[in-house]
């Protein structure tokens, strides 16, 4: 007899439909063909120590597993539950009428129970778009599926309670869960806070300010100056997430199976990968290509601690989706995209010592161990991060100060209202939300100076004899803040606190 089940492979942020085919035949053996990989080919003994401790068995004939399309690759042990009510099916111990109809996913345990899979969100989300009436899978799943509305979606423990749904005896109820009530749910009381941080009053700033605009920052400074911890707090003051941003990160995390017992993602994703992180680690990749961490910080922040630490050709991969948003991973019979439209925050010490320029400490290093470390650090990527702080040890007053600063919630209010200036302004372009996406042309524009502004440019420009690269970064920069001061025009207040922060810029560090 012959069965067709249905399951499904990710590939990028998308699913496609596989149908199982399971053919019972006169003879004896197990063939399973259609291009699976090892942990497909090993499902047989995981399925049929399960049915056998459920009471169930496999039949001693030919059995013959289609996965179709048959020239496409298949991975991961998620079609164990397909495969074994699909051998039910065929050996007519359970009913097959109704299984066309749903969409069954799930890796078994040797007792029948469910482990959870990854990629469930676009699996449920394909299955609603192709007619599906349900989606079986795993309970740890079931949270993330459920987001998709008009899909009966069930979340199950063992393989039995599918079989008893299909024989017409169960009682399960699919999982309903009002979306937008959960994604509202927002936390107000972030776990990292800049009510927190003691002084450093120009810092939280600059932070405020590239939160504003979505600029990319590095923080200069010698070790324990508080660099790691203004970037923790970079997200609790970025403005709260759409509701389309958080299923585009859901989307993400559950494809990287990142998504733990929860429905939608309302916070912004903070990733911190160390400092010996792979090119494949970073952007994605490898044999099965898997979302690497500047995807998973998608709609977020990405933190790169000391920078310099960070293999070159590592960082080198990262000017592309900087520039792109989105990252491109080619195979020969597949190309994936995922995107990857985030915050870069790095940090850096000033020297391989870390208090390099500091007249309190000694000199430790040679100008050409200062040269080989700041040469990691190529000038194309530099071009790409639109603010450069230096940050300086916090006095000993200021430390021992009682009094909470400013909290995230009160600076996230002016965050908030100059992004949507913004989304205002550039309301009739496709891909631009924010004053860090503008391009010449937009800066032109919207960046419009008066004559005193840019003579004032002129000036900072020849005296601290800065790049080329950093001119429309200034402007970038100084539209932002006028946005947070509700400004109309970009005025000389706003180009001379901007041109502040360029340090690297300045002859003598990287020149």
């Amino acid at each position: 007899m012959l069965v067709k089940v249905f399951g499904s492979a990710v590939f990028g942020v998308d699913a496609t439909t596989i149908t199982v085919e399971v053919n019972i035949d006169k003879g004896i053996g197990y063939h399973l063909v259609g291009l699976p990989d090892n942990a497909i080919k090993e499902s047989s003994y995981r399925i049929a120590a399960a049915l056998k401790n459920n009471g169930y068995q496999l039949p001693g004939k030919k059995i013959t597993i289609n996965m179709a399309p048959a020239d496409l690759r298949k991975e991961g042990s998620a079609y164990d539950l397909t495969i074994a009510i699909g051998i039910l099916a065929a050996t007519g111990q359970i009913k097959s009428e109704e299984i066309g109809k749903y969409i069954i996913m799930g890796e078994l345990s040797l007792d029948g129970g469910l482990h959870p899979i990854k990629g469930a969100l676009p699996i449920a989300i394909k299955a609603k778009e192709e007619g599906y009436t349900g989606f079986f899978l795993p309970k740890g799943n079931v949270k993330e599926a459920a987001i998709v509305a008009g899909l009966d979606v069930y979340g199950v423990e063992n393989v039995l309670e599918v079989i008893r749904f299909f024989e017409g005896n169960g009682t399960l109820e699919p999982t309903l869960i009002n979306t937008r009530d959960e994604f509202y749910k927002t936390l107000d009381y972030p776990e990292f806070d800049f009510a927190e941080v003691r002084g450093q009053e120009s810092i939280k700033r600059c932070m405020e300010i590239a939160a504003a605009g979505g600029h990319n920052v590095i923080l200069i400074g010698p070790p324990g100056s508080g660099k790691t911890m203004l970037a923790k707090r970079l997200p609790s003051i970025l403005p709260p997430m759409t509701l389309k941003e958080a299923l585009e990160t859901t989307k993400i995390h559950s494809v990287a199976g990142k998504v733990k017992d929860v429905g939608l993602m309302n916070q912004r994703p903070f990733r911190s990968p160390h400092h010996n992180a792979s090119s494949a680690a970073l952007v994605g990749g490898g044999s099965y290509p898997q979302p690497g961490e500047i995807s998973l910080a998608h709609n977020g922040v990405l933190f790169l601690d000391e920078l310099p630490e960070f293999k070159r050709e590592v960082l080198e991969v990262m000017r592309q989706p900087l520039e792109d948003r989105e990252v491109t991973i080619s195979r020969a019979k597949f190309t994936i995209t995922y995107p990857s439209s985030f915050m870069l925050v790095a940090s850096m010490n000033p020297s391989p010592g870390g208090y390099f320029n500091d007249p309190d400490a000694p000199v430790s290093s040679s100008p050409a161990e200062m040269q080989r470390y700041l040469s990691k650090i190529s000038g194309p990527l530099l071009d790409r991060i639109d603010i450069h702080i230096e940050v300086t040890p916090v006095p000993f007053e200021k430390l021992a100060d009682t009094r909470n600063g400013e909290s995230s919630i009160e600076i996230r209010k002016r965050v908030t209202q100059a992004r949507e200036l913004q989304s205002q302004r550039f309301e009739s372009f496709e891909n631009i939300h924010y004053n860090a996406q503008m391009s010449t042309k937009q800066i032109r524009e919207y960046c419009a100076l008066d004559e005193y502004s840019l003579q004032l440019l002129k000036t900072a420009m020849e005296r601290l004899n800065l790049s080329a690269r950093a001119y429309d970064r200034i402007l970038r920069v100084s539209r932002t803040i006028a946005d947070l001061e509700g400004a109309e025009k970009v005025n000389s207040n706003h180009i001379s606190e901007a041109i502040q922060y360029r340090s690297l810029d300045r002859e003598g560090w990287l020149g």
